[in-house]
């Protein structure tokens, strides 16, 4: 369910139905202009949609003008305890204000800020974290921390409503994925403004990321949610950005860049295909458009698995091939299939994004994947049925027994880490 409201950061509009727009937040001392431009600009190239400084002191206000006047994209003030600086980030031009109602100083500041904000068009966005909701539902927070999320959200709402403010949107985070998901859903059953998603404190890149896509997936995945934020312990704020994206492309969301579909590995798996997956992802880097290329290990999986797919490889022991749309273009030996692949996707630009195929080089490559099950190669598959077949001939009797030695992953040119 898409926000009613809509509010616009900048040049980014946010609710009432616009894409989900992804934002991070810097990870230098603001008033460090060279690095933190430097910070906004790597995050602006990696697809942040908006970006949020901390404005704790006066020498990050006075950066802050610098900042907004030269970001490649709208900044966000992030306020705390100290109102002043809430106002004077909105005099500075920050294209909106993040303010938690709960530690600002009371209604009156509230009030002020909101009057500031007024006057110069600017939006606000209402911030409800876990960990400082207002001291008259501390108590609440233990016995159903739910509620006390959702009550402090509303709470705010209203009285931004009572101060005729409805220029702001609204987050309201925890560091529990269900707390998160419950809330959440709960509160887009209760007002209308854009909501900003995100899981609080998360963790490392690894299991952070997991988080957030669990949590802003789910919420995601009902419709609830305008903006996202994820919130990974490191210091390189592209990596956010990165997992958002991960995120809305899983979903269908939004396109940015190539999808990668790569089979898991199994027992039949001849080539070494962490190293070409690797490759392959980061090679494909250097490309805008989502298309979608797929990277399977065997002749099993290889076409059908990925038949949607714009390119794709699926690799043996020698040989390999690569594919479009389901459909053979030549076969290649496996060392060649990362730098043949990108020669294809190259080939495909250059003919104004058109598949070009040799009709000779892809029958050779049909005939290869049609052959591709060698009787020769021992597949666990294969040893299950030799060993059926041999206790049918011996009467149902002892199992006879087949060379262990014929393994499936006998004449890999790798091992496993």
């Amino acid at each position: 369910m898409a926000s009613e409201r809509q509010i616009h950061v900048g040049t980014v509009p946010v609710g009432g139905g616009a894409p989900v727009a992804v934002q991070t937040m810097t990870k230098t001392e603001t008033a460090n202009l060279g690095e933190t431009m430097a910070q906004i600009r790597r995050v602006a190239e990696a697809g942040a949609d908006i970006v949020r400084c901390a404005v704790p002191r006066e020498q990050d206000v006075e950066a802050l003008k610098t900042i907004v006047r030269e970001s490649p994209i709208p900044v966000i003030a992030d306020i705390h305890f100290n109102h002043t600086l809430a106002l004077k980030a909105i005099d500075a031009g920050a294209h909106c204000v993040r303010l938690n109602p709960g530690n600002i100083g009371g209604t009156d500041k509230v009030a002020e800020v909101i009057a500031r904000a007024k006057e110069h068009g600017t939006p606000l966005r209402i911030g409800v974290n876990s960990g400082s909701l207002p001291k008259h539902l501390r108590d609440l927070e233990f016995s159903d921390p739910v509620e006390a999320l959702v009550t402090a959200a509303v709470e705010f709402v209203e009285l931004m409503e009572r101060l005729e403010f409805t220029n702001f949107k609204v987050s309201m985070k925890s560091t529990s994925v269900p707390n998160t998901i419950a809330s959440n859903r709960l509160l887009a059953q209760r007002i209308p403004y854009p909501l900003h998603l995100g899981v609080t404190e998360a963790g490392t890149k690894w299991s952070g990321s997991l988080k957030s896509a669990v949590g802003l997936g789910t919420l995601l995945a009902d419709g609830i949610g305008d903006t996202i934020r994820i919130s990974l312990s490191t210091f390189h704020a592209e990596e956010e950005v990165k997992v958002a994206w991960e995120i809305l492309k899983a979903l269908k969301l939004r396109e940015r860049g190539p999808v990668l579909i790569a089979c898991p590995t199994c027992g039949r798996l001849q080539f070494d295909m962490d190293s070409v997956v690797a490759e392959i992802e980061r090679r494909l880097e250097a490309y805008a458009d989502p298309i979608e290329v797929s990277v399977l290990g065997c002749a099993v999986n290889g076409i059908g698995e990925a038949r949607h797919a714009d390119f794709g490889i699926t690799g043996a022991k020698d040989m390999g091939m690569i594919y479009s749309k389901g459909e053979p273009l030549k076969k290649v030996p496996t060392a060649q299939l990362v730098d043949e692949l990108f020669a294809e996707i190259d080939r495909w630009y250059a003919a104004g994004k058109t598949v070009v195929r040799d009709e000779h080089q892809a029958a050779e490559a049909a005939q290869w994947l049609a052959s591709e099950e060698d009787a020769t190669q021992m597949t666990p598959e294969r040893l299950a049925a030799l060993e059926d077949a041999a206790n049918e001939a011996a009467g149902g009797g002892d199992a006879v027994l087949i060379d262990e030695q014929a393994s499936p992953t006998s004449g890999r040119r790798f091992t496993r880490a």
